[in-house]
């Protein structure tokens, strides 16, 4: 076995393409301490700026002091508290649903839900930039696969109408997390109800960020829960706190309660975390300023990275990447910025696809224009070696 792993882990470091974790000292931030020195992070999903709010902070100690620091038990046993109940039923009020369902991961999510709905007979389609953890979820529920194109919907639409599966599953990102763009909710809706399939939408990185109230996706196109009937939204990235809920009717949330494992068959979440999160989402509906902001922030990255002929991807969401192609640059740019104070990630194959390493720049309505600035001086001697062409 050692002998195996050895060499695995070499072809992984010949191909430029072994990841390592970076051990910081400090809050989340735009700022993060690293063996003692400062660097600018443009790397963190703390859209918002909550992660480190004082407000949280404060709600979460007093609710450790009423609480405790676990839950002790899965849902079903007696980990259900009324803090828990009380966020789903916020949950559910904020999106406009019947019904909201806590779990404690994003991933966790999205694998209790397809694998609890879908079975052998069936069939799921997804977006070939889907989220790894809804393809893992389509492949553990023994449904037939179809992957279209990304963003293909005509693809979409061939492969529904030749479909003669009992049941069908259309699932999609709502903002694609490596590409930072959003899904065509719109056509997808449309689809799906013609060819009389269940849509399902992953919002991990929409929900908070956009909509006038933050209620993501669906608010950005204008839809309605009824046009998406299976949302999922994590709450460790613009919520900056942790876990994930899915929302949707009566029928759906009792039908996950009683057949997903994910949910069934793990700890609950701590009930200070499901306190914390109540007053993380009065503050996203409340404080409209901060995805005002973030825009602010976005438009301005981008309008310096045209001056500077920096290549964007077409992304209006705080995911702004810079696609190098090759794994070894990807990751040669990202050191240099670390020598220069500047944490960017270095993202490479298999989290994008081959041929498709990049620079995942991300933004935070606490990023100042001066930051902004900086990166930017950062990345302009490396302008020469950033690929024009289409991927």
């Amino acid at each position: 076995m050692q002998s195996y792993l050895e060499q695995q882990l070499k072809q992984r470091q010949q191909n430029a393409l072994y990841r390592t974790r970076k051990t910081h000292e400090s809050e989340q931030g735009t700022r993060l301490f690293i063996e003692g020195k400062s660097y600018l992070n443009f790397c963190s999903n703390d859209y918002l700026g909550l992660a480190a709010h004082p407000e949280l902070k404060t709600t979460l100690q007093q609710a450790v002091d009423k609480y405790g620091v676990g839950s002790g038990a899965s849902h079903l046993v007696t980990g259900h508290s009324h803090e828990h109940e009380a966020l789903e039923r916020a949950f559910a009020e904020f999106m406009g649903t019947e019904r909201a369902l806590l779990f404690s991961t994003g991933y966790m999510a999205n694998i209790g839900v397809i694998s609890a709905l879908l079975g052998r007979q069936d069939a799921v389609f997804l977006d070939k930039l889907n989220h790894a953890s809804l393809v893992d979820a389509a492949i553990l529920s023994r449904a037939k696969i179809h992957r279209y194109v990304h963003s293909n919907l005509t693809q979409l639409e061939t492969l529904l109408t030749k479909s003669d599966a009992e049941l069908k599953l259309v699932a999609t990102d709502g903002v694609f997390s490596m590409d930072g763009d959003i899904a065509n909710l719109p056509k997808l809706a449309q689809l799906s109800k013609q060819s009389e399939a269940w849509l399902m939408m992953d919002d991990a990185h929409g929900i908070g960020v956009l909509g006038e109230t933050g209620r993501g996706s669906i608010e950005h196109f204008n839809l309605s829960p009824n046009d998406v009937p299976i949302i999922v939204g994590t709450l460790g990235k613009a919520f900056g706190v942790f876990g994930a809920f899915v929302v949707g009717s009566e029928l759906l949330i009792e039908t996950l309660i009683q057949l997903a494992r994910s949910y069934i068959y793990t700890t609950a979440l701590p009930p200070a975390l499901a306190t914390t999160l109540r007053t993380s989402l009065e503050m996203i509906q409340l404080d409209g300023w901060r995805r005002e902001q973030l825009q602010q922030r976005i438009a301005y990255f981008r309008s310096e990275a045209e001056k500077h002929d920096i290549p964007l991807m077409p992304s209006h969401t705080p995911i702004q990447p810079i696609v190098l192609k090759d794994s070894q640059l990807a990751l040669d740019i990202s050191q240099a910025l670390y020598q220069q104070g500047i944490l960017v990630t270095a993202i490479r194959p298999p989290t994008v696809p081959q041929n498709t390493a990049r620079l995942r720049i991300t933004l935070s309505t606490q990023h100042e224009m001066e930051d902004i600035d900086k990166l930017i001086a950062a990345l302009t001697p490396f302008t020469h070696q950033m690929p024009r062409d289409d991927i």
